[in-house]
């Protein structure tokens, strides 16, 4: 078992665990952490919805985010991904959400935003936590360390809901 599928099949049962679900917001990935997800057996008793909005257009139409935002602040950015991400759990009505946009390359990167440049918001319940990567290497190479990113910060944000036993 490769070490993404390894990471989807923990994010599955750690939402077993807390009788959750997760839906996923992607841009640059393309619906990578979705397919990951879907990988495991059962995944439709945690797994509720991918959204796979590369365009702006369908950032908006499918998750609520505002126009205006990229003309602000550009696709590949905090407020973007925090958006997507609330879209994602309101749509779905799933506990957690995890949304990612970033410039893959090997085209469209920018001083600000070079090649590599992926920001990843988590949604758990009312809370949102971003973070911007810089991440290394070809286009392929950026796109798994975005869905390993992806899934990591999903399993830590359930591992934080489990009440300590004993």
């Amino acid at each position: 078992m490769d070490d993404i599928t390894q990471l989807a099949a923990t994010l599955g049962q750690q939402l077993l665990k807390v009788h959750a679900q997760v839906s996923t917001a992607e841009s640059c990935t393309g619906g990578g952490i979705a397919e990951a997800i879907t990988r495991i057996p059962g995944s439709s008793a945690w797994f509720q919805a991918g959204y796979v909005t590369y365009s702006n257009q369908q950032k908006t139409r499918q998750l609520g985010v505002a126009p205006d935002l990229f003309a602000q602040v550009g696709a590949v950015s905090q407020e973007v991904v925090q958006a997507m991400a609330r879209g994602a759990q309101d749509n779905s009505s799933a506990r957690f959400s995890v949304a990612v946009s970033g410039v893959a390359g090997p085209d469209g990167g920018s001083v600000e935003k070079p090649v590599g440049t992926v920001w990843i918001c988590w949604g758990a319940g009312e809370q949102l936590i971003a973070r911007r990567f810089q991440f290394a290497g070809d286009r392929d190479q950026v796109r798994r360390q975005t869905v390993k990113a992806a899934l990591e910060g999903l399993i830590q944000l359930t591992q934080a809901e489990i009440p300590n036993q004993g």
